[in-house]
């Protein structure tokens, strides 16, 4: 049976309300078992279709994109972060690529916020003593962890989530302080104290939160020197991308003392993450759930299908990337 409406390869399963959306309005390509496609599949399965879905799961490199059918027009991700698809490509080809933002900021400042109290109070350690029948009783000295009202906290990257963070540590009475390519307005900051690099933000962090994106210039932005100019004892928290983080340095932190703990969200290489962090106590690890909520989700899928909408209907999309 043909159809009139435009056809849309959705790489992975997504929300049932956004999938019935798709089905409505397009000529869907779903992916009812969630696999993950191979590069090769990815672009045999988008012969013929005009635009497509992804995820940061699909890595859309220049190679992919130069062997894209030439019925591709616009990748609209599943996502707000954009380091798996090659801008550069996408516009030598006239594709139309777009993201996800601000919908999920809430729910990923909420996970940044879960991670440095798990981290801060020892959550991992705790919860294995409790399943494997190891507590012994309570002691004065006992799960020792780090307090976190009235502490330093400062924030990689006040964008969307950034500034949400903040806001939600304020009731922790936290010490804002900050690192963003630009300052923002004093009605923005709230009273946070900026700093004019990354170099001098980090001495005043007892805790610190990555909210910057995966670019060629944040690749292992915090590495062994960065780290070294953390306060002894410091908690990292992450959220953004792993490739800010060079894994060996943040590693090595962690067992020798440096860091009292660190708690992450995202990693390099995932879901194949480096083996030595599940082996250290002083962790506290998520496996990528920052925006996993219902309502986020739904939003995200909403958001890609209203830049679809536009693009087919002729109009500049809302989060036009490329």
């Amino acid at each position: 049976m043909t159809t009139n409406k435009p056809s849309v390869l959705v790489t992975r399963e997504l929300p049932k309300a956004v999938e019935e959306r798709l089905t409505r309005d397009f000529d869907a390509r779903l992916n009812a078992d969630d696999k993950i496609y191979s590069s090769e599949e990815l672009i045999e399965l988008a012969a013929g279709v005009t635009a497509i879905i992804p995820c940061h799961t699909e890595k859309l490199s220049a190679e992919v994109i130069q062997q894209l059918p030439d019925t591709v027009k616009a990748i609209c991700s599943f996502s707000v972060g954009y380091d798996h698809i090659d801008l550069e490509a996408a516009k030598a080809r006239n594709i139309i690529v777009t993201n996800t933002p601000d919908v999920l900021n809430d729910a990923t400042a909420e996970i940044a916020m879960l991670l440095l109290l798990g981290a801060a109070r020892r959550a991992y350690e705790g919860e294995h003593q409790i399943r494997t029948d190891s507590w012994a009783d309570w002691g004065a000295t006992f799960q020792l962890g780090k307090q976190v009202t009235g502490k330093k906290l400062g924030i990689l990257g006040m964008g969307r989530v950034g500034q949400i963070m903040a806001r939600r540590a304020r009731g922790f009475d936290m010490e804002i302080h900050y690192f963003n390519r630009k300052r923002l307005a004093p009605e923005l900051e709230l009273g946070a104290i900026y700093h004019d690099s990354v170099e001098a933000l980090l001495p005043h962090c007892e805790f610190l939160s990555i909210h910057c994106p995966a670019t060629p210039e944040t690749h292992h932005l915090i590495n062994a020197e960065r780290i070294a100019l953390l306060p002894d004892n410091s908690v990292v928290i992450n959220t953004a991308r792993g490739a800010v983080v060079d894994d060996d340095a943040l590693i090595s932190a962690l067992k020798s003392g440096k860091l009292f703990s660190a708690g992450l969200d995202v990693f390099n290489n995932e879901p194949n993450i480096d083996p030595r962090y599940k082996e250290l106590n002083n962790t506290f690890l998520l496996p990528h759930i920052g925006s996993a909520t219902e309502e986020t989700r739904d939003q995200m899928g909403f958001r890609a299908l209203d830049n679809l909408d536009a693009i087919v209907a002729g109009l500049e999309p809302k989060d036009r990337l490329a």
